[in-house]
């Protein structure tokens, strides 16, 4: 629900497609909630939700909002924050954890992100998250089940603990190699030299092995 970090994404996409080493990479996505008490609330739109929380005027928040979605169409993306719902985020985390288990975790994120910013789909709703999953081959059934029970729930919270652990104070956070940090939707140039930084560091810190010739057999060939 932060729309910076929907446009973070974009970048540190962006940045990743021109990463020398870009297939070597794993993009493990992890649980952070602005704000835990938030209602999902029907018919109120982040407009008028942030001008109650932060004591704005319903025309500041306009303002404030319209310059977040002109900072994502330079990044490709369409926001509309007039359709967008107020909504609780817990169901949508368990929902991407069950999506990382297929392997799907990254297009569940980006789906999570449309539907919120975009399509102003309530993403609390289980009918829409089972939806969503259906969309990228997940099935019904299952995850209609696990949003039913309490699955997911420990992951969600230890994702949210190790986040305090760090030090983490907002979103987004870019974690390389949990040695280098990016805060914020910050430009593709920054994530792309901190990509090069972390993955040379990383090929530093793996075990050399140190080999003792002598007689082998070799695949295909006589041995020596």
């Amino acid at each position: 629900m932060c729309p910076f970090c929907y446009i973070g994404k974009r970048r540190f996409e962006n940045a990743l497609q021109q990463f020398e080493h870009k297939n070597e990479i794993e993009v493990i996505w992890k649980s952070y909630q602005l704000d835990p008490s938030i209602q999902t609330e029907h018919g109120k739109n982040i407009n008028q939700y942030l001008a109650e929380r932060k004591g704005w005027t319903l025309d500041y928040a306009k303002q404030m909002n319209a310059h977040v979605t002109n900072m994502a169409k330079e990044a490709g993306l369409q926001y509309d924050f007039d359709k967008a719902v107020v909504a609780n985020s817990f169901d949508a985390h368990r929902f991407s954890h069950l999506a990382a288990k297929y392997g799907l975790g990254e297009a569940a994120e980006e789906l999570l992100f449309k539907a919120y910013f975009t399509e102003g789909k309530n993403i609390a709703d289980r009918n829409t998250l089972v939806q969503l999953g259906t969309e990228i081959g997940m099935d019904a059934t299952v995850t209609k089940q696990i949003l039913e029970s309490d699955t997911y729930t420990y992951e969600v919270q230890h994702d949210i603990n190790e986040a305090a652990e760090l030090g983490l104070r907002g979103v987004p956070f870019f974690v390389m190699n949990r040695k280098y940090a990016v805060s914020g939707a910050q430009t593709e140039e920054t994530f792309l030299k901190t990509l090069e930084k972390s993955f040379e560091d990383w090929l530093q810190e793996q075990p050399k092995l140190t080999i003792v010739e002598g007689k082998v057999c070799k695949p295909g060939v006589d041995c020596d």
